[in-house]
């Protein structure tokens, strides 16, 4: 069973491109496009192939065999 990941993030949303970035699990945007349109992209356990989909506090994104964790600051 693999580890997940905590990645913390500044505000309450992140986009799935950007997070893939973030979380180093691709290189760049160009990478995070290919992932996500071929449908190696889970959120919460689903494929997704909306790179702009907004991930929000306790959201797991897998992919390339690695999973992360979205952790957002209190929305308060």
């Amino acid at each position: 069973m693999s580890n997940v990941e905590e990645i913390t993030i500044r505000d309450s949303m992140i986009r799935l491109g950007q997070l893939l970035k973030l979380a180093n699990l691709v290189e760049d945007g160009v990478e995070a496009a290919e992932l996500i349109k071929n449908g190696l992209v889970k959120v919460n356990g689903e494929i997704d192939e909306r790179r702009g989909r907004q991930l929000h506090n306790g959201d797991t994104v897998t992919a390339n065999g690695h999973t992360v964790k979205v952790v957002a600051p209190d929305a308060g």
